[in-house]
């Protein structure tokens, strides 16, 4: 759980407005499940997220933007493309895959 504690964690969707909404507020609900206590949660486009993932330790994004965030792992930015970027089960699966959370 400690391991997202403090950590920024940034939400894509095409246009920054629906869909990363929703998704930052499914990613909360897991947050809120595990006690995580992240230092930053946002959510923006695609377009503003390709550039900022750098300064992010996670990254969050449907399936198909996926590609656009190539070599943010690079530096340390873990990247979890989602196929439905509302699900907090998926959301939940996901975290725990990446070894982010027990």
């Amino acid at each position: 759980m400690a391991k997202l504690d403090n950590k920024k964690i940034l939400a894509c969707c095409a246009n920054g407005a629906g869909s990363s909404l929703m998704m930052e507020k499914a990613i909360d609900k897991v947050m809120k499940k595990y006690g995580i206590k992240p230092a930053e949660l946002r959510h923006c486009p695609v377009s503003e997220g390709k550039s900022a993932a750098r300064n992010y330790d996670v990254v969050f994004c449907a399936r198909p933007f996926a590609k656009t965030f190539d070599g943010c792992e690079a530096n340390g930015t873990v990247l979890i493309p989602l196929k439905n970027v509302m699900s907090s089960p998926e959301i939940e699966a996901a975290l725990k895959e990446a070894g982010l959370i027990d």
